[in-house]
């Protein structure tokens, strides 16, 4: 059970906030992740969000014992919205690509929560569930009980590892990135071949250093996993 589930049901409020709205854990992770998205992790406090629900910050802790409490039902959150329609194909190898690309998607949707959900355990619903089905897939797959765990590890943070990055990318003002594109496109493409020989044979192709990693991370972490099941002990 979250820890937010557990706060004693008579602290909850329930009467309307100054404008109109009764409380619920549900409006204040609401609150909560517009807020985040809108200014940024490290401008949070329970003082803005209570100004942004129209109630005294001191209700918030009626549904979540501190802001720790809070922030992780919001990572879990995000959790339950990357396994929304998650159905399994049958093919376990695929069901795990799709598990690590909707973890990164999830993440990437909200850069500004990525810097604090993609490093932290919910130990929550959501993720309970996300981590059941993954390693559910591995042993479906014939690996034993202690390697399903360790693949599982590697490949959800291969891809909220990968999120992480990305978001920190996103988070740049638009000159940064642009300029780190240019540099791709052009600055390692210009440098003189008798002196950077490999750059140069490769140059057309450097433009792609610019973008995500994370499909061809999590097709070389899965094709090595094929491997595994089809040629044990190899």
């Amino acid at each position: 059970m979250a820890e937010s589930e557990r706060v004693p049901t008579e602290r909850k409020r329930r009467r309307p906030t100054s404008s109109g709205v009764v409380l619920s854990a549900d409006l204040i992770v609401d609150a909560a992740r517009e807020l985040i998205d809108a200014q940024g992790a490290q401008a949070f406090t329970v003082r803005r969000l209570g100004a942004a629900l129209g109630a005294d910050p001191s209700a918030v802790y009626r549904y979540f014992r501190n802001t720790e409490d809070l922030l992780l039902a919001l990572a879990d959150r995000l959790i339950g919205e990357s396994m929304a329609g998650f159905t399994s194909t049958g093919d376990w190898a695929a069901d795990l690509r799709d598990l690590g690309l909707r973890a990164y998607r999830s993440a990437l949707r909200h850069p500004q929560i990525a810097v604090f959900s993609t490093v932290r355990v919910t130990g929550r619903p959501h993720e309970q569930r996300a981590v059941d089905t993954g390693i559910g897939l591995l042993l479906q797959a014939g690996f034993d009980e202690a390697a399903a765990v360790r693949h599982y590890h590697a490949l959800v943070d291969t891809a909220l590892g990968h999120a992480a990055l990305d978001a920190g990318a996103l988070r740049l003002a638009p000159a940064q990135r642009a300029a780190d594109e240019q540099t791709w496109q052009n600055g390692y493409a210009e440098l003189p071949a008798d002196e950077f020989p490999s750059l140069h044979r490769v140059r057309e192709h450097l433009p792609a250093m610019a973008g995500s990693a994370v499909e061809p991370a999590l097709d070389l972490l899965i094709a090595a996993l094929r491997r595994a099941v089809e040629q044990p002990g190899a």
